[in-house]
């Protein structure tokens, strides 16, 4: 399953916008409104849930500056990541789209797709407010 959202504008240069989403603190700033647990485990690792869903363990995988940022499933029986691709537009200006990635059966997927849908959309919408 592959869901990506829209990409949004954000108002700082890509390595801004980078540094901003290599510091797993600043995930919190994302979170949409239902966010009911937000915990920082290490320097890479992140624990959330939100309302009615159960936790979820992120951890940063891969970091290519000031382009990328790679944070995937840190435990847990599903594996999947969570992908920032971050362009330049201009010394002041980036460009953020997040892709979801995961290989979950046809049922688990067709269960998760509009929740995680709708997570990967506000966290997108979230940034430019945030960062």
């Amino acid at each position: 399953m592959n869901i990506e959202s829209k990409t949004v504008k954000i108002n700082k240069s890509s390595q801004e916008t980078f540094d901003f989403l290599n510091n797993i603190e600043n995930f919190e700033k994302l979170m949409p409104e239902s966010i009911s647990k937000f915990e920082v485990l290490d320097t890479d690792k992140f624990l959330f849930a939100l309302k009615g869903m159960p936790e979820i363990v992120l951890k940063r995988k891969e970091v290519e500056s000031p382009n990328k940022i790679v944070l995937g499933a840190g435990g847990g029986k599903i594996d999947f990541n969570l992908t920032g691709h971050i362009m330049a537009i201009d010394d002041s200006t980036s460009e953020v789209k997040l892709v979801f990635e995961g290989d979950f059966n046809p049922m688990m997927a067709m269960m998760i797709k509009n929740p995680i849908t709708k997570f990967i959309e506000t966290l997108a919408e979230n940034l430019p407010k945030s960062v």
